[in-house]
């Protein structure tokens, strides 16, 4: 039972991480109609400067604002220089020119910071444990990433809900040409979707700096995860890139965790390692093959 609680938490952490990329990727699709495929390359940014403020200033939360503003303003200048010129071109287009970012950046990495892996150690005031039950110990970092996506997601329902801004936004999504036509400036609207987009995945880099080591390519496999998530939500939909991120997240940690030992009942303890590790890394595959034959847009298409 404690493991299994455990794990759970672990799901949610993980799941926490692939809404903040997932909700900015959908909000890019959704709203700008662009396959940006270098948005791992923004999470990577996170990483590689949050970890360079942090180590520099001794302060963590230093290290969040650099990574927020760095990816942000990043991904501003490529709206402004690279996707700008693809809005009226096909997906294919979008497809080779965000292709081609990726190894920019990835290059661009190895020039500043080399190509050794760098090493983000949890901040004084986020180490340790806190007993959340009897038995159940959990790290204080792991918990601290699980509160701030949950802010996170409140303050995307607030902008999008609640604000002119996201209004406009909303608005540009369904008639672009109306809306230009009423006077919002329908191309710094977009410029600020895209590093809002890219913002978000900044923010879960440097949280996934003390997890994971940082380092040039990080984001490639992150993303394809994203994908999946954004396939199961539905794309466009921040609603659906939460559930569909806490789904993913849940049933990659819990498999990877639970499937060897279930097959462990009833074959050898190798041939069950081999099987249930098989499992577990299709089983998000499996989850979004389900979610489209039952539910072809996703679980909560943008327009529901």
């Amino acid at each position: 039972m404690i493991l299994f609680a455990e794990q759970i938490l672990n799901g949610l952490q993980l799941g926490i991480t692939l809404f903040l990329m997932s909700a900015g990727l959908t909000l890019v699709f959704g709203i700008m109609k662009v396959i940006n495929l270098a948005h791992g390359s923004f999470y990577m940014i996170g990483a590689y400067v949050g970890a360079t403020v942090t180590a520099a200033s001794g302060s963590f939360l230093a290290g969040i604002l650099a990574a927020l503003g760095a990816a942000g303003i990043s991904g501003m200048v490529v709206e402004l220089i690279v996707l700008r010129e693809l809005y009226q071109r096909d997906h294919l287009d979008q497809v080779l020119a965000t292709f081609g970012l990726i190894f920019f950046f990835n290059e661009l990495t190895r020039i500043i910071w080399g190509k050794q892996p760098l090493f983000m150690d949890v901040p004084t005031w986020l180490q340790g444990n806190i007993e959340i039950m009897a038995g159940l110990v959990y790290p204080v970092y792991r918990l601290f990433v699980i509160g701030v996506g949950c802010l996170t997601a409140l303050l995307l329902w607030f902008l999008f809900s609640r604000t002119r801004l996201g209004m406009q936004i909303r608005a540009g999504a369904s008639n672009r040409r109306m809306v230009s036509a009423l006077g919002v400036n329908i191309k710094l609207l977009y410029t600020l979707v895209f590093g809002l987009g890219t913002l978000l995945a900044g923010l879960a880099g440097v949280m996934a700096g003390p997890i994971f080591a940082v380092e040039s390519g990080m984001g490639e496999s992150i993303l394809i995860l994203t994908f999946v998530v954004i396939v199961i939500g539905g794309i466009g939909s921040v609603k659906g890139a939460v559930i569909g991120a806490l789904l993913v997240g849940l049933v990659d940690t819990l498999g990877r965790a639970f499937l060897p030992q279930l097959f462990r009942l009833f074959l050898s303890s190798s041939v069950a390692d081999g099987v249930g590790a098989s499992l577990a890394s299709m089983s998000i595959y499996i989850l979004m093959a389900a979610v489209l034959i039952l539910r072809p847009k996703g679980l909560f298409p943008s327009h529901d």
